[in-house]
């Protein structure tokens, strides 16, 4: 391959690594604003078990902050405003330089040099800075993180291990990104970001199972996103039931033309999908389900692990509810291909 090949095929990849990142980052945060908008109001009056409300609802919107204003910093700025939305007062921005952010301060956003400042008011954090910044950043934070706050980390030379040490807290998400050989560039180079992300071929290329473009998401990724749910359930102290019927509700709302949506043929989740039978057997319905280590379930398998990977029906219907999340509708016929073997790692 000659090099302006090699160069064009890096670019691609790099382009798709970065549309990918924001999809998954929206994907998670649409989930968490429609989870938030289906809590029990009543459940905000119950002790949670964090150390204060202020991660959970004192309204209806997720508080979203940003760690890092270089080019991911901005792209998942303007994804998340465009296609979650976030509301501008909900957003904020921390970088050593705001200076540079005039677009997005003529919007509203609020963009500063204070990182603890953010982590004390955010309930998702995204960090977005170089990992030669991330020690200081963690120590400057850590203290300020309240129990179900979620940190989302894209920096990717930094493992899961090594940011769990860093924050000492374990509410953490991190996707993992492997690129192969052999499958064409569809990121749409001419297409800003958001724009490429309304396009349905490329969104279809985003979903967590769908290998197109060369790029593959580990699948413990989406393991995580569902057990972080169930933490801020938790947090809530809902009752397990409940807990799964809003898990249900989340994530397998939308079904593919013939499915049988009251059929044995759509899954249902329950309790022991996500504890151990013996652990399932002792606890009663008042209970909560137990607070979850995220970077743990990442890590480890789980009792959710093999479902999620295997179970073929389980992720038609997930693909179905990403797309359905960006206003997309698939048939069954669109549904993509995918492996049963090892996430990659």
């Amino acid at each position: 391959m000659r090099s302006g090949a090699i160069f064009l095929v890096g670019v691609g990849r790099s382009r798709g690594l970065m549309i990918k990142a924001c999809a998954h980052a929206t994907f998670f945060c649409k989930l968490l604003c429609n989870l938030r908008k289906s809590l029990p109001k009543k459940e905000t009056s119950r002790r949670p078990l964090s150390r204060s409300l202020d991660n959970i609802p004192d309204d209806d919107e997720l508080k979203v902050g940003i760690i890092g204003g270089g080019h991911l910093g901005k792209q998942l700025a303007r994804v998340l405003l465009r296609l979650v939305p976030i509301p501008v007062q909900k957003l904020r921005i921390s970088t050593r330089r705001p200076e540079a952010l005039d677009e997005f301060q003529k919007l509203g956003i609020q963009c500063f040099y204070h990182n603890s400042y953010l982590a004390d008011w955010a309930n998702v954090i995204f960090l977005c800075c170089l990992p030669s910044q991330l020690s200081n950043i963690c120590s400057e934070i850590q203290t300020n993180l309240a129990k179900a706050c979620i940190v989302y980390s894209f920096v990717a030379a930094v493992p899961i291990p090594r940011l769990k040490l860093l924050l000492k807290y374990n509410s953490i998400l991190r996707p993992q990104y492997q690129c192969f050989e052999g499958f064409a560039n569809i990121w749409g180079a001419n297409k800003e970001i958001v724009a490429a992300l309304q396009d349905p071929v490329i969104l279809q290329a985003t979903c967590p199972y769908d290998p197109a473009g060369g790029i593959t998401l580990n699948i413990k990724w989406l393991e995580g996103v569902f057990y972080a749910v169930l933490n801020i359930c938790t947090a809530m102290n809902m009752p397990h039931p409940g807990a799964l019927q809003l898990l249900n509700d989340l994530f397998l709302s939308v079904h593919f033309e013939g499915c049988e949506k009251d059929g044995e043929s759509c899954p249902k989740f329950k309790l022991q999908d996500f504890v151990s039978e013996v652990y399932a057997n002792n606890l009663s319905q008042e209970r909560p389900f137990p607070w979850f280590d995220l970077t743990a379930v990442q890590l480890r398998e789980t009792p959710f692990s093999q479902r999620l990977l295997t179970s073929t029906v389980l992720q038609d219907h997930l693909t179905h509810r990403y797309c359905d999340l960006f206003g997309i509708s698939l048939t069954k016929e669109q549904q993509p291909v995918v492996s049963t073997g090892s996430p990659p790692q």
